[in-house]
């Protein structure tokens, strides 16, 4: 059963669009608090039902979440407030304050003028497929208001950056600091800036910080994971040992080498992932999912380490891994999961778990590296102009597999539809770079001549 408004990481799109608005905003508030009064049966008597909201560091934030706090009291559920605070920090405070539900205002890696809706339940997971149905459903019904002496009331969690911090410290062994390390961050101007510092400060490391001057519209604006080039030359300038950058909402970790070469989610998992196996700590294998590099996969089971793919999403990614009971998966794009250590996908602790390895190993990110080398692979974002199905478009299918065929099992095609915007993703890996790049770009101008 499809959904009409929760896409594959919550509910995203342009502030002013017809549900990033005050009014969607709080009528989903409502709704929710509505499925979460009906299902909670564990309150005490007479207790209400507690949902904590974070946020990015974007303008409309705090429209957003006005009308979110609006529509969770009139429905008679309780509000924790914590400011800006990565992703992760809110999947853990709601855990750990006991709330029914965790709520983060965030369109992650997007442009200042996107903004979004994501939920966690309150193990710290997000919503199943489920409640999401269900508070879709209520959002069809009429809003109405508690009587005054039921509705919700608001606090704000004062020490919410500081129980984070603590948590993330936690994650590392005690054995281990990271003294004789200088390393730069980027926390691209979003929600990591007043949280990852002292984490990596307080741990023992020189850190150079950068993207931590958020102003409402620079969020992602060149900095980040997603526009790494920053850190890159601020890493040579400050001849740093290593640099790390998060997104905007800290759940996704890119990191780059003393020479100034970045390391995507995949080679990040591999260094987690051959750390632990060395060790004997690895639980079973590894999740990654379409996207991730045919080298990465080949080179685990050369280790004998199980490999299992999922869709797109680190939803998908958790769920291949409850399904195994592995502990360990992400993505190329930097969402890393260690479920023995935090229920989401967080970039802090994942960046952690990679100098955890380093210090273990005595190595280098270079020379952690060196037996893995990527496959090129060519990803092409295709804007577009309405919605298609691409397994029935003849005229897609045969492209791709007339690129497969070229490719003669030395690689692999993947067209998929982005689940947060209105693009057809078009991706090509192989061993050969310039057949590879010649391959995407002629499926590529098939996807846009079928999709104007």
């Amino acid at each position: 059963m499809s959904k009409q408004y929760f896409g594959t990481d919550g509910i995203r799109g342009k502030v002013g669009d017809s549900l990033i608005t005050p009014d969607f905003v709080m009528r989903l508030g409502y709704a929710a608090g509505r499925v979460l009064t009906s299902m909670e049966s564990n309150l005490a008597k007479g207790a209400h039902p507690a949902v904590l909201i974070g946020k990015d560091t974007r303008i409309s934030g705090y429209m957003l979440e006005a009308a979110l706090e609006a529509g969770l009291s009139a429905a008679g559920v309780d509000v924790l407030m914590t400011g800006p605070m990565p992703t992760p920090a809110v999947a853990y405070l709601t855990r750990a304050l006991r709330a029914q539900a965790g709520i983060v205002i965030s369109a992650s890696h997007n442009p200042f003028y996107d903004n979004g809706i994501k939920f966690f339940s309150s193990q710290g997971t997000k919503l199943p497929d489920d409640i999401e149905h269900a508070i879709e459903a209520e959002l069809e019904k009429p809003m109405q208001v508690m009587e005054s002496a039921k509705l919700g009331k608001v606090r704000r969690v004062k020490d919410a950056a500081g129980r984070y911090i603590e948590f993330c410290k936690s994650t590392f062994p005690n054995t281990h600091d990271l003294r004789g390390l200088k390393i730069v961050l980027d926390c691209a101007n979003g929600a990591t800036y007043h949280v990852a510092p002292p984490v990596f400060h307080e741990l023992g490391a020189e850190i150079i910080v950068i993207g931590n001057q958020p102003d409402g519209i620079n969020i992602n604006d060149g900095v980040g994971s997603t526009h790494p080039e920053a850190l890159q030359k601020a890493v040579v300038a400050h001849q740093a040992d290593l640099g790390i950058a998060f997104d905007g909402d800290g759940d996704r970790v890119m990191m780059v080498d003393q020479a100034g070469q970045l390391l995507d989610g995949d080679q990040l998992l591999y260094i987690i992932a051959s750390a632990r196996h060395e060790a004997g700590q690895l639980q079973g294998g590894v999740a990654g999912t379409l996207m991730t590099n045919l080298a990465l996969e080949h080179k685990l089971k050369s280790k004998h380490i199980p490999f299992a793919r999922a869709q797109v999403g680190d939803r998908y990614v958790l769920e291949l891994l409850n399904k195994h009971e592995w502990q360990l998966g992400g993505e190329n794009s930097g969402h890393i999961l260690t479920l023995d250590k935090h229920s989401s996908g967080d970039g802090i602790i994942a960046a952690l778990q990679v100098l955890q390895a380093l210090l273990q190993s005595g190595k280098t990110l270079t020379d952690m590296l060196a037996e893995l080398t990527l496959y090129p692979q060519v990803l092409i974002n295709v804007k577009t102009a309405k919605k298609i199905d691409l397994n029935q478009h003849s005229a897609i299918q045969a492209s791709a597999k007339a690129a497969e065929t070229e490719l003669a099992n030395s690689g692999r095609v993947l067209l998929r539809a982005s689940g947060t915007e209105p693009k057809i993703r078009v991706m090509v890996e192989g061993e050969n770079r310039d057949q590879v790049q010649a391959l995407a770009e002629r499926i590529a101008a098939v996807v846009t001549e079928a999709t104007r």
